[in-house]
């Protein structure tokens, strides 16, 4: 593991090495996320988090990374994926879409919006920067907490596309990262 962390660092682009010392986030989906944040930077509201999701990972693992970009320590969650995203329920997603009732997952980044109360309480709007998730907020695609999403789950439930969180920690997640943050969801098969 010792001889991942130097490779992993390196591929971090300049001025970022500092993030995720521990190496939590898988290198190629941080390096990828990194690389869309400094082009974006200028564009973003609240630059003090990043966060990466890895959806190639089993739902029963804490794939929703929260990185602090003021000292790069990271937090990780579990987080749930779409219901047309994992048809055959074995919480692993592999299938990807941008399509309105499909109940699918979409990749790519996303910049956050405003928050509100909605049927799943507390929830936070998301914006598709990306051609794979263009229809994010039409398609109602937010962060929001869940009951069925819970650390310890064999498998999380699945939403109807939105990355829903635990009920013990969603509104501290969103609460940091409201307002203009960058989120990157990611697949190993599709970037």
């Amino acid at each position: 593991m010792g001889s991942q962390t130097p490779s992993s660092s390196a591929k971090r682009p300049a001025g970022y090495e500092y993030v995720d010392p521990k190496s939590v986030v898988p290198a190629k989906a941080l390096t990828l996320a990194l690389e869309g944040f400094d082009s974006r930077r200028k564009g973003l509201r609240n630059i003090n988090y990043l966060t990466v999701i890895d959806y190639t990972q089993h739902s029963k693992n804490r794939r929703f990374y929260l990185i602090d970009m003021r000292s790069g320590a990271v937090t990780a969650s579990v987080v749930s994926h779409g219901s047309g995203s994992d048809r055959d329920n074995d919480g692993y997603a592999d299938n990807f879409s941008n399509v309105s009732g499909s109940n699918a997952t979409s990749l790519g980044f996303f910049t956050t919006a405003n928050t509100y109360e909605g049927s799943n309480g507390y929830s936070l709007v998301l914006n598709g920067l990306s051609s794979t998730n263009s229809n994010a907020a039409s398609r109602a695609v937010v962060i929001h907490g869940a009951a069925y999403v819970k650390d310890g789950n064999a498998k999380q439930g699945r939403s109807w596309g939105c990355p829903a969180l635990p009920m013990n920690v969603n509104e501290s997640i969103i609460d940091k990262i409201r307002s203009g943050s960058l989120i990157f969801a990611y697949h190993a098969d599709h970037f």
